[in-house]
């Protein structure tokens, strides 16, 4: 995790991030299910979501969305703000999935950086969206 902020003069159109890979375990799904009020049997009781199927419990679009601002804000640094998070679902995150993140920076105009997000797992894109996040003009 970044404990410096990234400055706005110091990042440039077609950066990278780092990736996140990120392990999905049944309790992972389940816990930030539970901890986000969604209490849909298929993000939790394997045997109803395979009965609906599904080859196993999947993660919730609150859980990726978590993620995602995770994602930018480990890179960009304590004092960044998200602005815009637009995000799209693709294949959908199972238990025993490993899910890898990776970002570009795409825009950059007026303190706002916009950056391309992909999360991807065995199955393809899981996510894909832009997010906005304002810097501060310098590194701190």
């Amino acid at each position: 995790m970044n404990r410096e902020t990234r400055g706005y003069d110091n990042v440039e159109v077609g950066d990278c991030l780092p990736e996140l890979t990120l392990p999905l375990t049944p309790t992972l799904i389940i816990s930030c299910a539970i901890a986000s009020r969604d209490y849909q049997d298929v993000h939790h009781d394997r045997d109803l979501a395979v009965a609906r199927g599904s080859k196993d419990i999947f993660m919730n679009i609150l859980t990726t969305n978590g993620f995602v601002g995770r994602f930018i804000t480990d890179w960009a640094g304590p004092e960044a703000l998200l602005r815009k998070v637009d995000i799209k679902l693709g294949a959908p995150n199972y238990a025993g999935d490993t899910m890898t993140l990776r970002g570009t920076v795409a825009d950059k105009a007026d303190g706002v950086v916009t950056v391309e997000v992909i999360g991807q797992n065995e199955l393809g894109p899981h996510v894909t969206g832009k997010v906005e996040v304002t810097l501060p003009a310098a590194a701190k």
